[in-house]
C-alpha cells in the first residue's frame, strides 16, 4: 500500500496530450485544450495575477496592524521566497509542459499521495483567492459608485445589505458569526462574469488580461510619479514601529506581514498551470514566470513605499488603501487648487484600475483552479466530469462552472480577511514541496533534459523551502486548526475515491 500511495508518473510518459491539438482523425476523438499562449501572453498572465489585492487591498491592512513603513522589507522577504520557488518551478514548468503546475510536478517526483496533498492545497489557493480579491473588488466598486453618486447627485450606492459580507470569523477566529447583512452582491457578480468569459476561451481571457494588465501599469506608474512630490519622509520614522504585543509591529510584525502579503503574490504559480497551452513552453515558461516576478515585485516595494510615506500607516487600515492615501494628501491641499484636481483626477484612475487589477487577478485565479481539476480528473483522483474539454471553446468547462459557482458563493459571504491566511498557507506548502521537488528530480533523474536549470540548486531548493515553510508557520500559529481541517477534508475524498480510481494504480495491476 505504501509502495502504492508514492507511486510516481514515468516522467517520458507524463500526460502531453492536455497540451496539444485536437487529435482529430487518429481514432480517439479526444478533444484537447489548445496551444496558443507567447511569452508575452504568459508575463502578462503573471502581471495580472500578481499585481492587484497586494497594491490595492492588502498593503493598508499589512502596514496598519504589523509592519508599518517596515512593509517594504515585508515585500522584500516574501519577494525573496517567491523568488526561489520561481526559480524551481521555472525548470518543472520547462520541463513538463502540462497542465497541473505543482501537482504534476509532485506526482512526477515525489508520488501520488504527496501530488493529492498538493492539488488540494492548490485548490485551496485558486478558488479561495479567487473570492477573496472578488470581495476586495467589490469594496472599489462600492467607492466607485459612492463617487458617481456625488456627480450626479442622485444616490445609487449599494445598502450595506447587499454590499458586505452576511458572515465573519469572531475576534478569537476560532467560530464563524454573522453580521447582519444578506450577501456581497458585487462579489458575487464579479466572480460569475469572469467565470461565463474563462468558459469562452483561453484567447478572449489572455486578451482581456493584457489589456487590463496595460491599465492598472499604467496607472500604478501614473501614481507613483503625481504622489512623488507630496512624500513626507517623516512618516517613515520610525521605519519599523516599537512591538505592541504579538505580531503588532517590530520585527515580528514585520514577518507576519510578509506572510500576509505572500498572498499577493500567488499568481506567477498561475502562470505553470497555463504550461499545457503555451506555444514554447521550454523557452516561454521560465520568462513568463521570473519575468512577472521581477516585474511585480518592484511594482510592490515602491508602492509601499509610497502609501506609508502618503499617510500615517495607522490609517490605512481599510478595505481601498491606495484611496484612503490619496484621500488623505487630498485633505491637506487647498480646495479648488490645481493639486486638488490633479489628485481628485488620480483618485478617479486609482478606482477604476483597481476595479481592473481585482478583475484580471479573479481572471487567472478562475483560470487556473479549472486547469488543476482537469489534470487530477485525467489521473482519475477526481470524476472525469471535471475533465471534460468543450469541444467548440476547448476550455474545461464543466471545472470552469462549478468552480465559478463556489467561488461565487465564498466571495458573497465571507470578508476578505478571512480566507487569507489560509490561502497563504497552501500556497506556501505547494511552493515547498516544488522546491524539494526539483532536489529529487536533480538526484533520481539527472539525464533528463531541462531547457532551464535553477543555478545553485543545491543552496537555491533547500533555502527555498526553508523559507516557504518559515512563513507557512508565521499564520499556522493562528490559523493551524483551518488548514488541518482542510487537510483532513482533502484526504478523506482521496480515501474513498483518489485512491480507488487512481489510474496510475489500475495501469501497474
Amino acid at each position: 500500500m505504501t509502495k502504492g500511495l508514492f507511486a510516481t508518473h514515468a516522467i517520458e510518459a507524463m500526460p502531453h496530450i492536455d497540451a496539444g491539438e485536437p487529435v482529430e482523425g487518429s481514432g480517439t476523438g479526444e478533444i484537447t485544450l489548445k496551444r496558443v499562449l507567447t511569452a508575452r501572453h504568459l508575463i502578462m498572465l503573471g502581471i495580472g495575477a500578481v499585481i492587484g489585492a497586494g497594491i490595492f487591498v492588502l498593503t493598508g491592512t499589512a502596514a496598519a496592524q504589523f509592519a508599518g513603513p517596515a512593509l517594504v522589507i515585508s515585500f522584500l522577504m516574501a519577494g525573496f521566497a517567491c523568488a526561489l520557488a520561481g526559480l524551481c518551478y521555472a525548470e518543472f514548468a520547462a520541463m513538463l509542459p502540462v497542465s497541473g503546475s505543482a501537482y504534476s510536478y509532485s506526482y512526477a517526483t515525489l508520488g501520488e499521495v504527496v501530488a493529492w496533498f498538493v492539488g488540494w492545497n492548490l485548490v485551496l489557493e485558486y478558488l479561495f483567492a479567487a473570492s477573496t480579491v472578488a470581495v476586495g473588488w467589490s469594496g472599489y466598486f462600492n467607492e466607485m459608485l459612492r463617487m458617481v453618486s456625488g456627480w450626479i447627485g442622485i444616490n445609487i450606492s449599494l445598502p450595506a445589505a447587499l454590499s458586505s459580507a452576511p458572515l465573519t470569523f469572531d475576534a478569537s477566529g476560532h467560530h464563524i458569526i454573522a453580521t447582519g447583512t444578506l450577501i456581497n452582491l458585487p462579489a458575487v457578480a464579479i466572480v460569475a462574469a469572469i467565470s461565463w468569459l474563462c468558459y469562452r476561451g483561453i484567447t478572449q481571457s489572455a486578451t482581456v488580461n493584457a489589456i487590463i494588465v496595460a491599465i492598472k501599469v499604467i496607472v500604478i506608474l501614473l501614481f507613483l510619479a503625481v504622489t512623488f512630490h507630496y512624500l513626507n519622509p517623516s512618516l517613515w520614522h520610525p521605519f519599523i514601529p516599537e512591538n505592541e504585543g504579538g505580531f503588532k509591529y517590530g520585527w515580528s510584525g514585520v514577518i507576519r506581514a510578509a506572510t500576509l502579503v505572500f498572498f499577493a503574490y500567488i499568481g506567477f504559480d498561475a502562470v505553470s498551470t497555463a504550461a499545457g497551452e503555451a506555444k514554447n513552453p521550454q523557452r516561454d515558461m521560465p520568462i513568463g514566470i521570473l519575468g512577472s516576478l521581477i516585474i511585480c515585485t518592484a511594482l510592490y516595494i515602491a508602492m509601499a513605499a509610497a502609501l506609508t510615506g502618503l499617510a500615517p500607516y495607522t490609517q490605512l487600515n481599510t478595505p481601498e488603501p491606495v484611496a484612503t492615501a490619496l484621500n488623505y494628501v487630498l485633505g491637506t491641499v487647498a480646495a479648488g487648487s490645481s493639486a486638488s484636481h490633479i489628485l481628485g483626477t488620480l483618485k478617479i484612475l486609482v478606482v477604476f484600475a483597481a476595479l481592473a487589477g481585482l478583475s484580471s487577478v479573479v481572471l487567472v485565479m478562475l483560470m487556473g483552479q479549472p486547469r488543476i481539476f482537469y489534470s487530477m480528473s485525467r489521473d482519475g483522483l477526481l470524476p472525469k466530469l471535471l475533465g471534460k474539454v468543450h469541444p467548440k471553446h476547448r476550455t474545461p468547462y464543466v471545472g470552469t462552472i462549478i468552480v465559478g459557482v463556489i467561488a461565487s458563493v465564498l466571495a458573497g459571504l465571507f470578508p476578505v480577511d478571512v480566507l487569507g491566511d489560509l490561502v497563504s498557507m497552501g500556497t506556501l506548502l505547494a511552493f515547498t514541496t516544488v522546491c524539494i521537488g526539483v532536489l529529487v528530480l536533480r538526484h533520481t533523474r539527472p539525464d533528463l533534459p531541462r531547457a532551464f536549470r535553477v543555478p545553485f540548486v543545491w543552496i537555491v531548493c533547500p533555502l527555498g523551502a526553508a523559507a516557504c515553510l518559515f512563513l507557512f508557520w508565521q499564520a499556522f500559529v493562528t490559523r493551524w486548526w483551518l488548514i488541518l481541517g482542510w487537510t483532513a477534508i482533502g484526504f478523506l475524498i482521496y480515501g474513498f475515491y483518489g485512491y480507488r480510481n487512481s489510474k496510475l494504480r489500475q495501469n501497474a495491476n
